[in-house]
């Protein structure tokens, strides 16, 4: 199969290209240091001739409300474009477990703006909704810092690791389309603030972790288990012990 990777050079991508290349597949990276940009359609068209499949694992640049919002539509617009044009047979894209519950923020809205383009489209499609990355958790902390503190809600997540989520993206991608969203989940749920409270520790970093049931998520509101998957989810093997010991 030709699968071409958008987002091919970042964290998720550049893993999943390599697993599909080992598996015999043509795995594609493209992104904007490769010479094709979702946003201006450069390198677009060429890029896709030939495709089978394309996977989705872009990024907005800034996730301020009004500029991710018009990244995702726009790519998303005319990634489907050029892929209904190049006859690709399977959308694969990469959101988050738990969007629609997260709709005060405005980088969750523009990802539930992005699905509902991907789902309206007359291509098939499979979506992987997965849980934080570990090798998110540094910025975490860092949108949680106020001064001396780091504020989280008493929730929980089960955060993944990222070679976790490539290889459910590139099973996915190879498999057939199914219409609907698949959710990916690391293999152990933790309560937030006690999680990142013994991170910290364990670092010899002097900041508080406070317990703040009002303490946001990149602008939301986060109930109890708004960021854990459902029960059908696809668990990951790598725990965060081993991720942290390789």
């Amino acid at each position: 199969m030709k699968v071409v990777v958008i987002g091919g050079t970042g964290l998720i991508g550049s893993k999943v290209v390599a697993r599909l290349g080992e598996h015999g597949h043509e795995a594609v990276a493209a992104s904007p240091n490769t010479g094709v940009n979702t946003i201006t359609g450069e390198g677009l068209a060429e890029a896709l001739t030939g495709a089978d499949v394309v996977i989705d694992v872009s990024n907005s640049p800034s996730f301020e409300d009004a500029a991710v919002m018009e990244f995702f539509e726009t790519s998303t617009r005319n990634l489907l474009a050029a892929e209904a044009k190049a006859g690709v047979r399977h959308h694969v894209a990469l959101s988050v477990v738990g969007t629609d519950r997260l709709q005060q923020s405005g980088y969750f809205r523009a990802k539930a703006a992005q699905e509902k383009l991907i789902k309206n489209s007359e291509i098939p499609y499979s979506i992987v909704h997965a849980t934080q990355f570990f090798e998110f958790a540094k910025s975490m902390v860092a949108a949680a810092t106020d001064g001396d503190t780091v504020r989280f809600a008493p929730v929980y997540f089960q955060p993944i690791a990222s070679d976790d989520v490539a290889k459910a993206v590139g099973r996915t991608a190879v498999g057939a389309p199914i219409n609907g969203l698949l959710e990916v989940a690391g293999p152990e749920k933790f309560r937030m603030d006690e999680f990142f409270r013994a991170g910290l520790a364990k670092l010899g970093d002097p900041r508080e972790v406070v317990t703040d049931p009002a303490a946001k998520y990149f602008g939301a509101d986060l109930a109890e288990n708004t960021l854990v998957p459902g029960p059908d989810a696809t668990i990951g093997e790598i725990t965060y012990a081993a991720f942290k010991a390789s």
